[in-house]
């Protein structure tokens, strides 16, 4: 085991395994870790395309990304999952996505077992193997390794990061957030509780902070104990925000457009050695031969598309900053040298911003509902809000084709675009055995970083985890290629994502882009071929050439997929539309207490997406009686009541664009207000405000909040941190909360669902039953 001090091997493994086998809680104790152990610090950047950074190919300024690369190695030939939560459920355990539980993204759970969305009971993850073989584990930012309906305050938490192996935990758990005014944040196990957020306030540099304390904190009662800090960027994932002085330093630099830009990089890339000189730039994917050139597009979009992608690249310029700040204080711990630093993506860049991108990034993010003709996807805002903290928005595939040069497609799917990702290893001090420097060109895949790390670190993977034998690797170490450019990589992969499948072998990669017909069988469909020895940017199908090759490798394929649970593929959509029997109880009538941390996101979500509901207050309202009474989302849509200078106020916001309506002010003493929003055709709601029984005021129609609006949860007696109204916001401080009267009682009420919601709930190994509505 390389860098391993072997002493101490056998007994340490005997203490586990007998620690393990007993009735006792399952966490084996911790031992010492070897004399001279690295500290490991894991940065994990969301969506960030295979050329976005410096070392790669990229114009966005990463002095201190680049800094690490040139003190290590840089891997060309990285593959990761297509989507966020396979990648990291894969990087943390050592396995294939699917066989840790996550076939796809923690939003699902249809009883499979490469689906539920779950971390393997049997499956030790790194921070449990470090922090066993006595290291403290830490981790900052994005999880998304629990099903979102066990992320609510009532939820089981053994899923969650302090029960997978983290002594301490700050960050969003869900699989994105504003980084303006983050939606929920949580600390170890427990909902921050905060009502606000400071004006400057930017979550990247919480993250950071929190970050550098939690290492001072282990300092100043540990100087010798190594650590993991696993430092998880909710950037740069939609919605994309920065800091509006990091913006101001790129006005301008995407005036010249994508096509300009992406053979910019193109041509870097190639005189920095990252891909072969023959490669080609293709022009064909998904929506890439849709995608109008720079020169084709009129003034106004050019000037709006470039304002996108300095929003983006401000955003990846503060994750340099940030790696920046926790490099200089590693540096003035004199800890630096000897701390092994990986910097990674966790898929390809994303074109989920649609053709012409979105400032109304919520209203884009939603797939599989029937949308009207006149569905907003892009509702207008001033240029100089884009990244600021009352735009959700996202850039265009324009700009997601240039992230992933020289690649083609995007996030989510199999081409490389959507799984060749950067990765950058470094360790100054390494023994002499394991130390280099340069560009490293072997096939690495996400799951061989954990048992890579634990090998540099010298630690053994636990032997077993609550009671049972751990699940063995899938990944490998690839630590003698740091020193070794010429070692063997890995040769065979298989991929799977929303029943599209892939395999690589060799020089090889066969690709099947749609889900086969069950008539077709796993093997079937239609099958792409690539040599991407030769044609590393997969622009020239050889599967007719070869059809041998393809039989051979989908047949592989297959016998991966079994070995690995990935079946059932997805043909049917089934896999996202089945729920277990138990979400059902999340869909009853509810009572809310004031000025409570708000209601989970998806727990909130389950009494208003895609149904008519009824929220009912019961208030005392006096002379002076005003604030808000209710708040579900934000700026990237949402909804509110409150009372303002006497009157009750319904604010409406549709994606950014906003909707209110008043009543007549209220007298004196007890009033119950209801506000009704009943389901019309076209995905849309009539909300009606009632006082006392009677109705008050009406919004007509609205669009409903769909998909993953609204994203902040429900608050009482005061909006939580990015308002739902911004004008209501500055006229009143924190939130307007509720004063000068009481609200008494709070219901939410769910009604009919829509029938477009497709939702089947099942109870496990039973047969289908009727959603309790």
């Amino acid at each position: 085991m390389a860098g391993a001090d072997a002493r101490g091997y056998e007994s340490f493994r005997g203490r586990v395994e007998e620690f393990s086998s007993a009735s006792s809680p399952w966490y084996p104790p911790r031992d010492v870790a070897p004399e001279g152990a690295p500290n490991v610090v894991v940065v994990l950047v969301d969506d960030l395309g295979f050329s976005d950074l410096g070392p790669f190919g990229s114009e966005i300024e990463t002095p201190n990304i680049d800094a690490v690369a040139e003190s290590g190695c840089v891997f060309t030939d990285y593959r990761t999952a297509p989507v966020c939560s396979p990648a990291r459920a894969s990087l943390l355990t050592g396995l294939n996505p699917h066989r840790a539980g996550f076939g796809t993204v923690a939003h699902v759970d249809p009883g499979y077992p490469g689906y539920t969305c779950t971390l393997p009971d049997d499956a030790p993850t790194l921070a449990e193997s470090l922090r066993a073989g006595g290291y403290a584990t830490f981790m900052v930012g994005k999880w998304h390794l629990t099903v979102e309906s066990q992320l609510h305050d009532a939820a089981d938490r053994s899923s969650w990061p302090l029960q997978r192996g983290f002594d301490r935990y700050y960050g969003s758990m869900d699989g994105f957030t504003s980084l303006h005014h983050p939606h929920r944040l949580v600390r170890d196990n427990s909902v921050v509780d905060r009502t606000g957020f400071a004006e400057d306030y930017f979550l990247t540099d919480d993250l950071t902070d929190e970050a550098i304390g939690m290492i001072d904190d282990l300092r100043a009662n540990d100087s010798h104990k190594p650590f993991l800090l696993y430092f998880a960027h909710s950037a740069v994932h939609g919605p994309v925000q920065a800091k509006s002085e990091d913006i101001r330093r790129y006005r301008g630099r995407y005036a010249a457009g994508w096509d300009a830009l992406r053979q910019e990089r193109f041509e870097r890339q190639k005189r920095l050695g990252i891909i072969a000189d023959l490669s080609a730039l293709p022009e064909s994917g998904q929506n890439q031969d849709r995608i109008p050139a720079w020169d084709d597009l009129d003034e106004e979009a050019r000037e709006l598309f470039a304002r996108h992608m300095e929003v983006y690249a401000a955003c990846v310029s503060e994750v340099d900053e940030s790696v920046g700040r926790v490099v200089k204080r590693l540096r003035e711990l004199g800890e630096l040298d000897n701390t092994i630093i990986v910097i990674a993506s966790d898929n390809g860049g994303t074109a989920e911003g649609g053709l012409r991108g979105t400032r109304s990034y919520f209203a884009q993010f939603v797939s599989g509902l029937p949308l009207p003709e006149d569905w907003v996807r892009d509702v207008p805002r001033e240029l100089d809000l884009l990244g600021g903290p009352r735009v959700h928005g996202h850039y265009p595939a324009g700009w997601a084709r240039v992230s992933n040069t020289p690649f083609r497609a995007f996030k989510g799917t199999l081409y490389e675009g959507g799984v060749h990702a950067p990765l950058i290893v470094s360790w100054p001090a390494a023994p002499e055995e394991l130390r280099g420097r340069g560009l490293r060109g072997q096939s690495v895949f996400v799951s061989d970083l954990a048992p890579t790390l634990l090998d540099l670190a010298g630690i053994p993977p636990l032997p077993a985890r609550s009671g049972k034998p751990a699940l063995e690797f899938d990944g490998r170490s690839f630590a003698a290629a740091l020193a070794d450019a010429a070692s063997p990589g890995r040769d065979l992969q298989h991929f799977e994502a929303f029943g599209s499948r892939a395999m690589l072998s060799g020089r090889w990669k066969a690709l099947s882009p749609v889900p086969p017909t069950p008539a077709e069988g796993a093997t079937g469909g239609r099958w792409e071929l690539y040599d991407l020895a030769s044609d590393p940017t997969e622009t020239r199908d050889r599967a007719s050439e070869f059809p041998d090759t393809v039989r051979e490798m989908a047949e592989s394929w297959r016998d991966e997929a079994w070995r690995n649970t990935v079946f059932p593929l997805n043909d049917d959509g089934s896999l996202f539309s089945t729920r277990p029997e138990s979400e059902g109880a999340l869909s009853r009538e509810t009572r809310l207490t004031s000025f409570r941390p708000p209601l989970e996101r998806f727990r909130a979500s389950k009494l208003t997406v895609l149904r008519s509901f009824t929220v009912i207050a019961d208030l005392e309202v006096e002379r002076d009686t005003g604030g808000v009474v209710v708040a579900h989302g934000d700026q990237g849509g949402g909804y509110l009541l409150a009372i303002e200078d006497g009157a009750p106020l319904v604010s409406y916001n549709a994606y950014g664009d906003m909707r209110r309506v008043r009543a007549a002010p209220l007298e004196q003493g007890a009033h119950r207000v209801e506000l009704r929003f009943a389901e019309i055709e076209g995905l849309r709601w009539r909300i009606t405000l009632l006082i006392d029984g009677r109705a008050a005021a009406e919004i007509p129609e609205v669009p409903m909040l769909l998909g993953m609006a609204p994203f902040t949860g429900i608050s009482v007696g005061y909006d939580y941190g990015g308002p739902v109204d911004w004008e209501l916001a500055e006229r009143h401080a924190d939130g307007f909360r509720f004063t000068r009267g009481a609200i008494v009682e709070l219901r939410y009420l769910p009604g009919e669902r829509s029938r477009h919601d497709r939702t089947v709930l099942h109870r496990i190994g039973e047969a289908a039953l009727a959603v309790a509505d």
